[in-house]
């Protein structure tokens, strides 16, 4: 099977600066199947990025490179990094991108990226996409062992992960991570925290109600399971618990964005 690189960036797709990066990887390894994973993360937004890797990189067959870009720092003395992890190799800035990645597989094995013999010839230093992660990611795809992309390092940048907290008796609150293009609000309650909180009731959905903003809803397993404009939550694609509006905009309706604290309790 020819080897997969996908790319995820906030580079948006109207400058050239995702074309570049494809035509550095294609360089470097001209059999590479390249594969856009997102290139609308807000500008500069390292969680959207790490949220959005996070949600996409298990569709992928194992060994696909993925290069990650969402890189404010890019130029300053922030390292760059590659790392394996859960059978994937992953590529970017040391800026936090690869929490989510990183706290799902602790034995991680991540690298400095120094050698400079895989860069482009001339590295401009506000692209390193094109100049210095493109070249790396291509090689790795070739099967370059990931040590010979530089020394091996214990302390990669992560940012606090939001977890659920117990606020009450039988009521447990966590944030809004992330809001999609529909308008869904994903949460911080993964589908393993949905399942030991019903655990408490038995394992009994009904017993259950989500409140956002003041909004009491039901605990779903689809969309359709409410009527057209209502609210509930459900347990979302990305192996997080949403929250949503049927053929509407939760964000919208409940005026609920990143940050918004939602609370499971007893109905």
């Amino acid at each position: 099977m020819r080897p997969i690189v996908a790319l995820l960036t906030d580079f948006g797709t109207r400058d050239h600066y995702v074309g570049a990066v494809k035509g550095a990887i294609l360089a470097a390894e001209p059999e590479a199947r390249l594969v856009d994973l997102v290139h609308e993360i807000p500008a500069h937004d390292v969680q959207a990025g790490a949220y959005a890797l996070e949600a996409a990189y298990r569709a992928f067959p194992g060994g696909c490179v993925f290069l990650c870009v969402v890189d404010p720092g890019v130029g300053s003395s922030r390292r760059a990094l590659a790392l394996a992890a859960g059978g994937y190799f992953f590529v970017g800035p040391d800026n936090g991108i690869f929490t989510l990645v990183l706290s799902e597989h602790p034995q991680a094995v991540v690298h400095e990226i120094t050698n400079a013999g895989l860069f482009r010839p001339d590295v401009s230093p506000t692209f390193h996409a094109r100049d210095v992660f493109g070249p790396v990611a291509a090689q790795l795809a070739r099967g370059m062992p990931l040590s010979e992309v530089g020394p091996a390092i214990g302390d990669p940048v992560v940012f606090p992960v939001a977890r659920p907290r117990l606020v009450g008796e039988r009521v447990w609150e966590a944030p809004v991570v992330h809001v999609d293009r529909f308008g869904n609000l994903i949460t911080a309650f993964t589908a393993m925290d949905v399942t030991a909180i019903l655990a408490e009731f038995g394992g009994d959905p009904t017993e259950v109600l989500v409140v956002v903003e003041g909004i009491i809803m039901p605990l779903a397993r689809t969309y359709s399971d409410v009527a057209e404009g209502e609210a509930c939550a459900l347990p979302g694609s990305a192996r997080r618990l949403e929250v949503a509006i049927h053929r509407g905009s939760a964000s919208r309706v409940l005026g609920a964005s990143r940050g918004a604290p939602v609370r499971l309790r007893r109905a």
